[in-house]
């Protein structure tokens, strides 16, 4: 009865062990998780941003229609082209009107206002220096008066979504060192509860794959389960903050959230498989005096 007990009080105590390790890793790679899926929000809210930047091609007072379909048509093939809307006089005086909130034509005897095409950039291109080669080529048309943009704007725009792309680059990476750490160290305190059996297992004669590889199996299943976890509890955040954040919606990307939960059951297995590893194998070669 008392070998009995003694068996049943190690196996709970290495079954708490498996769920410690389990949950230890699956809240790193969640946090890591996190961290992957805010990066991929700030990328699509930068390229959204990015896209609505644009300039205003003022055309020439007495351009033909041929020639504004013509130039619009030649825009829209080009690879900086995401969109163009071309506005008509009247058109840009009904614009005006609603802006104003009143009729200003009514003091005028005719429409001072040009026809002009609008164009939303890609966002590869919506940069100072695009800007100014974009504007560079098209000012040589005769059809065109003027071209229009905020320059300051745009660098402001640029500048600050380089700064905000280096702090989470830098974070990150301190973040995963950080997370390979935790787990290391977590398994690391699982293997040495095993350090007896491992050095008795070298003692009778087994080599070291041999020893290694069952733990190595059994840490790769556990992150595994590790990153199913992780991954359960991002989806789980990502609903609940639909459900309270509905314009996430729009800058959700399933492919990319594939990648994202791909590249975290990665990360649970190899960082589980090489720190198992290396865990192992400090045993093998530890002293048995030095292990008490």
């Amino acid at each position: 009865m008392a070998k009995q007990a003694e068996e049943s009080f190690q196996k709970r105590r290495l079954r708490g062990s498996y769920i410690s390790v389990i949950l230890s890793v699956s809240l790193v790679l969640f946090t890591l998780g996190m961290l992957g899926l805010v990066m991929l929000y700030a990328q699509k809210l930068s390229v959204q941003v990015k896209e609505n930047i644009g300039f205003t091609i003022y055309l020439e007072d007495d351009i033909k229609e041929v020639d504004v379909e013509r130039l619009q048509k030649a825009i829209d093939i080009s690879p900086y082209s995401l969109s163009t809307v071309y506005i008509s006089k009247d058109d840009a005086v009904d614009l005006l009107k609603t802006d104003l909130g009143e009729d200003f034509m009514q003091y005028l005897d005719y429409n001072p206002l040009l026809a002009s095409i609008e164009v939303k950039m890609k966002a590869e291109y919506a940069h100072p220096d695009s800007l100014a080669n974009i504007k560079s080529q098209l000012i040589k048309s005769s059809k065109v008066k003027e071209i229009s943009y905020e320059e300051s704007l745009v660098k402001m725009v640029q500048e600050n979504i380089q700064r905000v792309g280096v702090l989470m680059l830098a974070f990150s990476l301190l973040l995963l060192v950080v997370a390979i750490a935790l787990i290391n160290n977590s398994i690391r305190l699982s293997i040495y509860s095993k350090r007896f059996l491992i050095k008795s297992m070298q003692l009778v004669g087994a080599t070291q794959p041999f020893i290694r590889k069952p733990f190595v199996q059994k840490g790769v299943v556990h992150g595994i389960y590790s990153a199913l976890i992780a991954i359960l509890l991002i989806m789980g955040v990502m609903y609940y903050s639909q459900q309270y954040l509905p314009d996430l919606i729009q800058i959700q990307d399933i492919e990319i959230l594939a990648y994202l939960f791909v590249i975290v059951m990665i990360l649970g297995i190899v960082i589980s498989w090489v720190s198992t590893s290396l865990a192992v194998r400090k045993f093998i070669r530890t002293r048995s005096d030095k292990l008490y």
